[in-house]
């Protein structure tokens, strides 16, 4: 047998990850569609994010939702038929008076608004 050494060089190697990258990106499109299958998916615009689950075979009873801070906290109760359990942090505390979730046909919508900073200024009087 004989066995010839491969040696890559420097300007091979980009065009190497180029193509690895590609095809990563096809397969994953092709099987997954836009992402894995269960990924939430966001929208965001100026005053919320709207995020949405696939939750099949969930029931409302059976679903805990909790929020604290920029953090939310979605979970399923202990005796569901469907386990489910995800923590997601976004990069703006949540209003949690303004907030909104709905669970239609195995699909959770969630609206979470933005806390709108408030202002800490104080004017100081002068003597």
């Amino acid at each position: 047998m004989f066995f010839a050494p491969v040696v890559r060089t420097r300007a091979g190697v980009p065009a190497f990850r180029s193509f690895d990258r590609n095809f990563e990106r096809f397969v994953n499109e092709a099987f997954y569609g836009r992402g894995p299958a269960g990924a939430p998916r966001l929208v965001q615009d100026d005053k919320a994010w709207t995020v949405s689950l696939d939750l099949p075979g969930v029931a409302r009873e059976d679903l805990s939702i909790n929020i604290e801070g920029a953090v939310v906290r979605i979970e399923t109760k202990a005796e569901a038929s469907r386990q489910y359990k995800a923590a997601y942090e976004l990069p703006q505390e949540i209003d949690v008076e303004a907030t909104s979730a709905r669970l239609e046909n195995g699909v959770l919508t969630l609206t979470l608004a933005k806390q709108q900073p408030a202002s800490k200024a104080r004017a100081i009087e002068v003597k």
